[in-house]
């Protein structure tokens, strides 16, 4: 019986679909876009017979001839969309694409969410028969748009649809919707009717209606390994909030924190119910049996629905048998804080990432079931990294390869802008001495793309998850030699052993892409080693260090203490506080690796943890005592007072205007003890008789100084409520007392305070060696092959420890896949709990 392969599943699912993809045109959203780069399923579908692959937001009227020097001799008579998101989202963008293809009498559209996602979903207007009602929706939509134009054109030739045509009165300031004409009939133009022109004309005399057909296509997920998994992070299910607003809630991102207390029926959040959908139909489609186990609150909601679901289907007699752990993230908030050696995870945070593409979506609102959670959504940031490919650009001796492969790179770029097109491009000659120009970054910055995790058959991502960061760097060093002795090419460092440096990677980079051909054959490890040199570049690499060091004293400190940890909490602050002043002064770039104010907010909160695990005694009115806690707080307030201009945090909102206007203030007294003339003499006595009795000057001093009272006490006032929130997250194992039990009873794992072990390591050791947790519930009985979904975000250092419980454990024959809801740094987590 074969292994779990999560990529093969995947490209296994798209090749089911091929009689549909065949001879289409297919429309992909921003989340399967996301989902569908990690498996490199674009190939696929061009094999499988598509026309093209072209993005559903952002479609255009020139995807309708992107195939006219193919082979295809007759006109696209069919599309197909695929979705990550509700049927009601994707509505409009699915009207704007039929309206762009006036010989089109067949659209297929597959969604992720099944019909009973849809039905459950509060915010969807659509039933039990989702499927059925959408199909009749779509074509009498499409049906009346096309009647209304026309009416509206005397020339059937000329018949355009316009944003407004898609956009209902709620919609008119949406960002598609802009006045923009959108989408004529490029089939139906005089150019492409010669091309085809008795098929067209038989197609438009007939006046065929639209035909729809919607599916469900659950296998659209982000897959970094072929046994790790995360959901796209611009689908519904990722967008979806885990929790509702109340006393125990951290976010809408995080599952609540778990009290033993049941959920009443109509307060279980969007994305728990989602999630529950995705994990039944997953298993289903790769043919396992689930047997399921729950650790949490949230995680029990999601095994009972699952439970209720497979009572409604025939789950199979011949499938595989599975475990399914379901686990709450709020129980293991230290793992995704902290930051690890982990190679990957210093990538993700140091590299910048595309903006979402689906910033535009609105769920269509049922009238007739107003909902708590209609404006509840939560924005995770895509994985689509962006890796700048113009640093291999760079000129190094006149007329040198590098600049002629430039030139080349650039022409391309200005041949695919349209605009460009007819133009002279006057400004390419002096590109060669230009190596650092505007234009020239902002051309390239469009190559810059997401990291493959299957690439030419290599799967990069899945052979750095367990790599740290000397590791990951030797590692990408290998694949560079290989490359270059393939390509016959002699690198300096060729043979040389021991650790690599930045400089190194970067000369084997340069030498690899001298050759156009080169670069295209070796553009995924080249890709891998630009991401690498920007990651261990200054300041992000002390930055990084600084912040593990700090949680490592953080870390040994717990043990001891609280007023020792409190200390050291307190001496982080008051440190960021000087290095931020130090920067507003100097502006000097060594700071920049030191830690921000935001930084020791986040040590705070792993502060606040550790002290609530390692003194669960003292959790009244917190881990602290009252004087400790006190100067924390003073601390806090004066830092945000500080620099006002650098704090764009949650809890302070409503307070915006005043921290401007005083960080304005601020600049404006800096920039004059800058320039202020030196003291005046008592030459200058005289001159000053007059004012003496003048009181203006004091009074605005007054009311200033009123103003900054009045905002101290304000920001004091929102401290004390920021210092609420880290009682909650100090108490969180006593909220439930059987939980608390086996957390606590999972210590006995955990042996060494230097390197800490995350909750899901010391679960799977106590698992294998059958030890009974406490909390832990059983969903149904058997024992199988290990699926786990750690709910809410998994660390990729929690891939390294997960890796190491299994081999630990002596157990070959268990099988495990790691999956969670969406892959997030140190700095998404502190987003995702104080962030703007």
């Amino acid at each position: 019986m074969g292994s779990v392969d999560l990529i093969a599943s995947c490209r296994d699912s798209i090749c089911q679909i091929g009689d549909e993809i065949a001879d289409a045109i297919v429309y992909v959203d921003a989340g399967t876009l996301e989902a569908f780069q990690f498996i490199g399923a674009f190939p696929l579908l061009l094999e499988l017979g598509a026309r093209a692959v072209c993005s559903l937001e952002n479609a255009s009227p020139l995807d309708a001839v992107a195939d006219w020097h193919s082979t295809f001799s007759h006109p696209v008579r069919k599309i197909v969309v695929l979705t990550s998101r509700l049927l009601s989202d994707a509505h409009r963008y699915i009207l704007r694409c039929l309206g762009s293809h006036g010989t089109v009498s067949h659209c297929t559209v597959l969604t992720a969410i099944s019909e009973i996602g849809h039905s459950a979903y509060v915010d969807s207007p659509l039933g039990p028969d989702a499927f059925q009602e959408y199909e009749t929706l779509l074509v009498q939509d499409h049906e009346e748009i096309f009647k209304k134009c026309e009416k509206s054109n005397k020339h059937k030739d000329s018949t355009i649809y316009t944003g407004s045509d898609f956009t209902s009165d709620a919609d008119k300031d949406s960002e598609w919707g802009s006045g923009v004409h959108y989408g004529s009939n490029s089939e139906s133009s005089p150019t492409k009717r010669n091309l085809f022109d008795g098929d067209l004309g038989q197609l438009e005399a007939s006046r065929k209606r639209l035909s729809v057909t919607v599916s469900h296509f659950p296998m659209i997920f982000s897959p970094i390994s072929s046994r790790a998994f995360v959901l796209p992070s611009e689908g519904i299910i990722a967008d979806s909030c885990l929790s509702n607003q109340h006393g125990d809630s951290l976010g809408p991102g995080l599952p609540s924190i778990s009290t033993g207390k049941p959920f009443d029926s109509d307060e279980v959040p969007p994305g728990v119910t989602l999630t529950a959908q995705f994990l039944y139909h997953l298993a289903n489609k790769m043919d396992l049996k689930l047997d399921i186990f729950s650790l949490g609150d949230t995680s029990k909601i999601i095994g009972k629905l699952m439970m209720d679901m497979s009572s409604l289907y025939d789950v199979g007699r011949n499938k595989r048998s599975a475990g399914l752990l379901i686990v709450d993230r709020t129980l293991d908030l230290l793992t995704p804080c902290f930051h690890g050696d982990s190679f990957l995870d210093r990538m993700l945070s140091s590299l910048p990432r595309k903006e979402r593409m689906s910033s535009s979506y609105s769920a269509a609102k049922n009238p007739q079931t107003p909902s708590k959670h209609s404006h509840a959504a939560v924005r995770r940031i895509p994985l689509d990294i962006k890796v700048p490919f113009e640093t291999i650009f760079k000129k190094e001796e006149p007329k040198s390869t590098t600049s002629m492969v430039s030139e080349g790179i650039i022409s391309f770029m200005s041949g695919w802008n349209s605009a460009e097109v007819d133009s002279e491009v006057t400004w390419l000659p002096d590109y060669s001495d230009k190596a650092h120009d505007d234009r020239l970054g902002s051309e390239l910055g469009t190559l810059s793309g997401s990291l493959l995790s299957n690439y030419a058959g290599v799967r990069y991502l899945e052979a750095l998850l367990d790599r740290g960061a000397k590791d990951g760097l030797m590692l990408i060093k290998k694949w560079l030699i290989e490359a270059l002795q393939h390509e016959k090419l002699s690198s300096a460092s060729k043979g040389r052993q021991g650790a690599s440096s930045v400089s190194e990677i970067h000369s084997m980079v340069q030498i690899l892409s001298r050759d156009q051909m080169s670069l295209l054959r070796n553009r995924g490890v080249i890709q891998l080693a630009l991401a690498a040199e920007m990651t261990l570049l200054e300041p992000q690499s002390s930055h990084w260090d600084a912040f593990t060091s700090a949680e490592r004293i953080l870390s040994v400190t717990s043990a001891e203490t609280t007023q020792s940890l409190a200390s050291e909490l307190r001496d982080f602050i008051n440190t960021s506080t000087s290095v931020d002043s130090n920067k507003q002064a100097t502006t000097m770039e060594s700071s920049q690796g030191l830690l921000s104010f935001q930084d020791v907010l986040l040590l705070t909160i792993i502060g606040y943890i550790l002290a609530g695990e390692n003194f669960p005694t003292s959790i009244a009115g917190g881990p602290f005592s009252w004087e400790d806690e006190r100067s924390l707080k003073d601390v806090v307030v004066d830092s945000i007072l500080e620099r006002p201009s650098s704090v764009k945090l949650r809890f302070l909102h409503g307070l915006d205007n005043e921290l401007e206007a005083k960080a304005r203030s601020k600049d404006v007294e800096i920039n004059n003890k800058g320039s202020t003339e030196p003291a005046s003499n008592t030459d200058d006595f005289d001159d000053e008789w007059g004012n003496w009795d003048d009181n203006d000057n004091a009074d605005d001093q007054k009311e200033e100084a009123y103003g900054d009272m009045q905002l101290k006490l304000e920001v004091r006032d929102r401290v004390d409520q920021l210092f609420k929130f880290f009682h909650k997250l100090s108490s969180m194992r006593l909220r439930n007392h059987a939980l608390g039990e086996g957390l606590a009873a999972l210590s006995r794992f955990d042996t060494d305070s230097y390197s800490r072990k995350g909750l899901l390591y010391k679960l799977l050791l106590a698992l294998l060696s059958r030890y009974d947790i406490p909390g832990l519930e059983y969903h149904s009985s058997a024992v199988g092959r290990l699926f786990k979904s750690g709910l809410g975000r998994f660390g990729l250092g929690q891939v390294r420890e997960v890796m190491k419980a299994i081999s630990e454990s002596s157990r070959p024959d268990v099988e495990l896949v790691l999956g969670g809801t969406t892959l997030l740094t140190p700095d998404d987590m502190f987003e995702l709990m104080l962030g703007s």
